[in-house]
């Protein structure tokens, strides 16, 4: 993507220590894995969470599951063959109907989008090496790789060009592009004729199920042998009309007197884009007020500094490559402008094959519009617009899966979806796994007992070591440090990380 001059770099923390879990409260139950990235290639962060990692800013941990309070398991959505369900499809007409006719619902909305403490994953800062002594020659050429790219601006310009040329052949509207708006151009329809004149008139159900009684016993006649002739019978509206996409609820034309204007915008975070900064003030005011008004933060808590750290730093790269999506791969920020000010900010990593979902936070004015499940249905809507550029990125990632804690069981609603063996590092369809999640917190999904990890890493003198800014195998490392005594900690590492991140990652060693 970038070249093969792009390197990941990581300091491995180990996983000995308990902290505080955000799910259940407990003082000392949450335990993972963790690992501060320096830089991190786009490629071996869908690897790594893959492998049941996720980052929280530049650091990356992985929970152990058999151990913490609350396993998490990595979910993932089917994005390409998601159909929306009935609350699903409530919650888009709800802002439908909110941005139309300025009806602000009262009461709470659903439950949170991701997870919901971002900052309690464990310790955050390196405790060898700051950033800056990092000073390995191919880190100042992804940097002129990056700046050698084309700015967003450019990008996302490019993209809304390319999105109206298809809206105007396909009579579809740009859903999620980095400017489309949520009101349609699209003419009124004629009084009567309903959202869509081209399709059938309705028809009472009574009808429709007399009908198909009809067909059913016409049906089992033939099948026991009973010669008749039947009329063809002309297909019902049911037959005829395919249901609606989920693009269809979001594009549904409204009025030209809406009271609303809804806009969704795609800004780049890393490497800051001009967007991004321009809105970085605005952005963290609706970040306080969420962690106040949800999470019952104190004022002075989540800070400017706080808010940078989590949700705007990333280790992840920009990348760019002929076959990909042309917003690029890396970290953005979706935002949310209702009536020119941002209501609501989703944190996603667009990565090879999906769209991760790191946080979402929104406007506690605006909390009974139920963002989290809203700002979920958009995504999947965007994963779909990115896969018509890039057909291998089309999976949704929503974070993880924690079915101890009943707030974040609404994930599983977004079908089809799959969860990750925290064994074998398969994905397993997530109806399978319920079953055995509701008799144990803790669970194998792989029903194959002779089915192991495919991609360990069987010599650990493979895994890549920086050094004194030399890359080298551990094993040439361990020579070099004559019989290092952090083979078991190394050792620990490439066994997490798999084979394939092992022999990319660069683990740095003091």
């Amino acid at each position: 993507m970038a070249g093969n001059k792009s390197y990941t770099i990581v300091e491995y923390f180990g996983g000995d220590d308990g902290y505080r879990c955000g799910y259940c409260k407990n003082e000392k139950g949450n335990f993972s894995h963790g690992m501060w990235s320096h830089t991190m290639t786009v490629q071996d962060y869908q690897d790594l969470i893959d492998r049941g990692w996720r980052r929280s800013g530049k650091y990356v941990y992985k929970p152990i599951m058999n151990k913490t309070c609350c396993p998490q398991y990595t979910i993932r959505c089917h994005a390409l063959k998601f159909q929306p369900s009935k609350s699903h499809k409530k919650i888009l007409k709800k802002m439908s109907k909110f941005v139309s006719k300025g009806e602000l619902p009262t009461g709470q909305g659903d439950g949170e989008p991701m997870e919901s403490v971002c900052e309690e994953a464990g310790p955050h800062e390196p405790s060898k090496v700051c950033p800056a002594e990092v000073k390995y020659p191919a880190v100042t050429d992804i940097q002129k790789e990056v700046a050698e790219c084309p700015a967003i601006t450019e990008v996302q310009k490019e993209v809304g060009d390319a999105a109206s040329t298809a809206s105007e052949t396909s009579g579809k509207d740009p859903v999620s592009v980095p400017d489309g708006r949520t009101t349609a151009t699209a003419p009124k329809p004629a009084a009567g004729m309903g959202a869509d004149p081209g399709r059938p008139p309705c028809r009472k159900a009574k009808d429709l199920r007399k009908e198909r009684r009809l067909q059913k016993e016409q049906m089992r006649q033939h099948g026991d042998g009973v010669s008749s002739v039947v009329s063809p019978t002309p297909p019902s509206p049911t037959q005829t009309n395919q249901p609606k996409t989920l693009e269809d609820f979001i594009n549904e034309s409204l009025p030209d007197n809406s009271s609303h204007c809804l806009e969704v915008r795609l800004v780049r975070s890393n490497p800051p884009s001009p967007q991004f900064r321009a809105s970085f003030d605005a952005s963290y005011q609706v970040y306080k007020l969420y962690q106040m008004a949800i999470h019952k933060d104190p004022p002075d808590k989540p800070s400017e500094s706080q808010f940078r750290r989590f949700l705007c730093d990333s280790p992840l790269e920009a990348e760019y490559s002929p076959d990909g999506p042309e917003v690029g791969y890396g970290s953005f920020h979706q935002q949310y402008w209702l009536d020119g000010r941002i209501v609501a900010v989703g944190v996603i990593d667009i990565l090879p094959t999906c769209v991760s979902s790191v946080y979402l936070y929104y406007h506690p004015d605006f909390a009974s519009m139920s963002l989290g499940s809203y700002s979920a249905l958009r995504e999947i809507a965007f994963t779909r617009q990115l896969q018509k550029q890039s057909p291998k990125l089309s999976y949704y990632y929503l974070g993880f899966y924690i079915h101890s804690c009943p707030k974040m069981r609404y994930k599983g609603q977004y079908r089809p979806s799959d969860l990750l063996c925290p064994e074998t590092y398969v994905w397993i369809p997530i109806e399978r796994c319920l079953p055995q999640l509701e008799n144990s917190r803790y669970a194998r999904f792989n029903q194959d007992p002779d089915a192991g990890d495919a991609r360990v890493l069987k010599d650990v003198g493979r895994a890549l070591v920086l050094y004194r800014r030399a890359v080298m195998p551990y094993a040439a490392y361990s020579r070099k440090r004559k019989g290092s005594s952090d083979e078991t900690e190394v050792q620990q590492y490439a066994g997490l990380v798999g084979q394939d991140c092992a022999e990319r990652i660069l683990l740095y060693r003091s």
